[in-house]
């Protein structure tokens, strides 16, 4: 006891124990640096990860199952898949006989995963005292697992077991130089995320064939999802903004999973800007064109997409078909009647999907691309007249649709402007370190 010792022991004991307590309090060096850090510091193209709890969310427990804890009255051994293994030879590895591999398939549909093994997959089996089997576990991805295990009255039951799923949220900005495709992978978006990006969150605004330009920026927040503390893929974007040309266009995502504008008003447009997936422009809309074919001025009243025979034209918009059929010009056609006195036309189409007074949906086929009628080459001709008056498809307003309502457009608004802030203020840094 201390008690019991020399004064002097004591006092020194003393003092060295309030030293100790004085460096305990003291921050380190790497601790007081990551209290000073400041976000000037982050990387071009680095991923980070933000505090967003209105958006941050765990999947219900309730749709989880969760994988059970080790049974320590099992002997468990596990067999690594080789090439050329099947389910008989990885019971024989685990020492069992094929009267216990035919039990367990025996329950059919709910273990057909265990016949389709691949090399570097593992399987564990959970073996009693007497080296009976009672139990299988199989990782089938990272996130679920399927469990066979024997039950009461001696058979097997099969279950399939998920991991917890936790959802985080990350923002990644960057800045054209070349394509934005290169620039979107360079900043540490998917290929699927770009092409969200491209052809549904600002479809109705960019032309991500034609409108981008060096200098261009862009930020996106999204889902990123772990599981036991590892990564297993993305989730939903959240936000996302864009500049070109110096016009910036924002959208961010509602519980609905539509995206609206920070103000709660729909991104979505009446009529899609371009009714094809096309490769390039071989003409645009030009009322002084030299005809390719004729070898006169002619007008250009639409704009010409170039893309492979067969690609599928999709209505630009709601409406009904008014037009189907061929002639020696247009080759198969189809012109379909919007409201507000719009009519949108579809010319040299290989093959007509729709008949005439059939009623259509935006992005419904309507036909295929090819080369008929007076052409030079495969394309689609496509044409948006307003009360009688046609107009450059690319670059006419269209009229929006959709917008929430007054009760939930108060809540989105202001989720909206904490993501739009986050967005901003890590595009500035991102421009910054890239001038």
């Amino acid at each position: 006891m201390i008690s019991s010792l020399p004064i002097k022991h004591r006092l020194l004991i003393g003092a060295l124990s309030g030293i100790v307590a004085v460096m305990l309090l003291i921050p380190s060096e790497q601790a007081s640096a990551s209290r000073t850090t400041e976000t000037s510091e982050l990387e071009v193209g680095k991923r980070y990860s933000i505090d967003i709890p209105l958006v941050e969310e765990k999947i219900a427990a309730e749709q989880l199952a969760t994988l059970p804890h080790e049974d320590n009255s099992l002997e468990w051994v596990t067999v690594d898949v080789k090439k050329g293994d099947i389910l008989s030879t990885i019971f024989r590895k685990a020492k069992l006989d094929q009267a216990a591999m035919q039990e367990v398939l025996e329950l059919g549909k709910p273990v057909k995963t265990l016949t389709r093994i691949f090399p570097g997959e593992q399987i564990e089996f959970g073996l009693d005292n007497q080296g009976k089997l009672q139990e299988i576990r199989y990782p089938i991805n990272n996130l679920k697992t399927l469990r066979v295990q024997r039950t009461a009255d001696g058979k097997f039951a099969a279950q399939e077991l998920l991991k917890e799923v936790e959802t985080r949220t990350e923002v990644v900005s960057g800045v054209v130089n070349g394509s934005f495709w290169n620039a979107g992978l360079e900043a540490g978006l998917t290929e699927a995320q770009m092409l969200t990006l491209a052809n549904n969150i600002f479809s109705y605004d960019i032309d991500f064939g034609l409108d981008i330009k060096a200098g261009d920026s862009f930020s996106v927040i999204f889902e990123t999802r772990y599981a036991d503390g590892q990564f297993v893929g993305n989730g939903n974007i959240l936000a996302a903004q864009f500049k070109n040309e110096g016009q910036v266009y924002q959208a961010v995502r509602h519980k609905d999973g539509a995206y609206y504008k920070p103000d709660g008003k729909g991104t979505k447009q009446a009529f899609l800007r371009a009714p094809v997936a096309f490769q390039y422009v071989s003409s645009n809309f030009n009322p002084r064109r030299l005809h390719p074919v004729l070898k006169k001025v002619k007008p250009h009243n639409g704009v010409d997409y170039v893309a492979a025979v067969g690609t599928p034209i999709m209505a630009a918009g709601d409406g009904k078909v008014i037009a189907s059929t061929r002639n020696a010009v247009n080759g198969n056609y189809v012109f379909i009647k919007h409201k507000n006195n719009i009519v949108t036309k579809y010319l040299h189409l290989s093959k007509r999907d729709v008949k005439q007074g059939e009623n259509v949906k935006q992005g419904q086929v309507i036909g295929r691309l090819g080369a008929t009628g007076r052409v030079t080459g495969a394309h689609l001709h496509y044409e948006f007249v307003v009360g009688g008056v046609h107009r450059n498809p690319r670059t006419v307003k269209l009229p929006q649709v959709d917008a929430l309502s007054t009760s939930e457009r108060i809540a989105f608004v202001n989720q909206a402007k904490q993501l739009i802030a986050q967005m901003q203020n890590h595009e500035r840094i991102t421009v910054a370190a890239a001038e």
